[in-house]
């Protein structure tokens, strides 16, 4: 069983920028590819970033294309959404999700029901 925690969610002014991070527990974080999903009030889920388990491979949402950047540092178990100039359409729940198994390092995942475990959600709000 893998657990995932979100943190680094809070109170942004329109232009700011928050980092957002998962730490994962487990000692096969390495092989997992990881995502980040959002739900604003009233929305469907809907997917932001994906990272494959390498690192190496990266795919964003469009509205997101340019100002946010998923990551990962493998020797802490986290995974990482930096984003920038926040809009206040980036208001939401912001959850981490993790993939048990890939057939490759590079294979990347955008769909919410291709994850196997999710964090909790933290709070990210844009004011304008």
């Amino acid at each position: 069983q893998v657990q995932l925690v979100e943190s680094g969610g809070g109170l942004v002014q329109a232009g700011g920028s928050l980092r957002l991070s998962c730490a994962a527990s487990g000692r096969t974080f390495s092989t997992y590819p990881m995502g980040w999903f959002r739900q604003a009030p009233g929305k469907e889920r809907e997917f932001v970033a994906a990272l494959s388990r390498s690192g190496a491979i990266t795919y964003y949402a469009d509205s997101v294309k340019g100002r946010f950047t998923i990551s990962r540092d493998n020797s802490k178990n986290t995974v990482y959404l930096q984003m920038n100039s926040l809009k206040p359409e980036d208001t939401a729940v912001y959850y981490c999700a993790a993939r048990q198994f890939t057939l490759s390092s590079g294979n990347y995942y955008v769909r919410s029901y291709d994850y196997d475990y999710w964090g909790q959600g933290t709070q990210v709000t844009v004011s304008s």
